[in-house]
């Protein structure tokens, strides 16, 4: 990779962390859980791309151990949104 590409590729991870943390930052408290737990099934895209990395497709090795290490955090992320969605719809229902 050229050394042009990289600081492409640092560019856009500054620049989209500073955008979450500054759209998350703006978010109210009593949105912020159903707002963060319904947006977690969207890392079921990080799962396709860590599957692609994970793929044989000449990658490196080390992209494969990324590739593996991102699968297994993106599930983890998708299975405990959706179980923070569960518990808060649960508060809702009448008993």
């Amino acid at each position: 990779m050229s050394s042009e590409a990289l600081i492409i590729l640092i560019y856009i991870l500054v620049l989209a962390s500073f955008l979450g943390f500054e759209l998350i930052a703006k978010v109210p408290p009593t949105l912020h859980t159903p707002l963060m737990s319904g947006s977690n099934a969207i890392s079921g895209i990080t799962i396709v791309g860590a599957l692609l990395a994970c793929n044989e497709m000449g990658y490196t090795t080390i992209s494969k151990w990324m590739g593996m290490v991102a699968l297994v955090l993106a599930t983890i992320n998708v299975v405990g949104g959706y179980t923070v969605t569960d518990r808060m719809l649960k508060m809702f229902k009448k008993r």
